[in-house]
């Protein structure tokens, strides 16, 4: 088989989405290197719609203060594009899985409220990682700037594997948009998409877990 396809699937195979971090910091050369492998992707007419904010050690702890002070409530309801209104048969199936393994590895119960509350607001702390970047799109494109921005997330956390460093997209942060526009002094004419924390993997049982993949008769059709 091709070597290329062969190392492409290792890195998709090694990536996962890292829920606790250690608190050494990404080099500079190295978030370099990820950014400029990651804006390879192809987008729309070439338009390249992302925009990354990098923060540093005092704006993120200044964002995640922020945040948490709003944590009387889950809802979403500042997010510039609507979040999933309802996950109906497999995929509702597929989340209920996800989120099993997920608060199992963290030790928390059915019926601990508490707990399921904390582990959600862990979105707001960046769950430890010392490293963030949020990511945005110009409005007028809409559905396909989001789109666009898909890709680069997604190479981003691959670039980000094959150097080691372990990596997790947030759309939580993007349902407090108000907020983090207002710390981040982010332009009204650009939509706030989420956030991807990076940094290097601690060994918990949280870091451990992996969620399967559907068979290919679920979701490809020959017509």
């Amino acid at each position: 088989m091709n070597q290329y396809f062969d190392n492409f699937n290792q890195l998709l195979d090694n990536r996962y989405s890292c829920r606790a971090f250690s608190n050494k910091t990404v080099d500079e050369d190295i978030i370099n290197k990820i950014i400029q492998s990651a804006q390879k992707v192809p987008s729309w007419c070439n338009s390249q719609p992302w925009e990354i904010d990098l923060l540093k050690p005092d704006t993120m702890r200044l964002l995640s203060e922020k945040l948490l002070e709003h944590d009387e409530t889950t809802d979403w309801e500042d997010a510039d594009i609507d979040f999933p209104k309802k996950y109906r048969g497999i995929l509702k199936i597929r989340r209920a899985i996800c989120g099993s393994q997920l608060y199992r590895s963290l030790g928390i119960g059915r019926d601990d409220k508490e707990s399921y509350k904390e582990a959600f607001l862990n979105n707001y702390r960046f769950f430890g990682a010392p490293n963030v970047a949020i990511i945005t799109t110009p409005k007028d494109l809409g559905a396909y700037g989001a789109l666009d921005c898909g890709s680069f997330v997604t190479a981003f956390t691959l670039a980000a594997t094959s150097l080691g460093i372990a990596s997790i997209p947030q759309a939580a942060i993007a349902g407090r948009s108000a907020i983090v526009r207002e710390v981040l002094n982010i332009s009204e004419e650009r939509n706030i998409l989420c956030a991807i924390s990076f940094g290097y993997e601690v060994d918990l049982p949280v870091n451990r877990f992996r969620t399967e993949r559907a068979s290919f008769k679920e979701f490809v059709k020959w017509k």
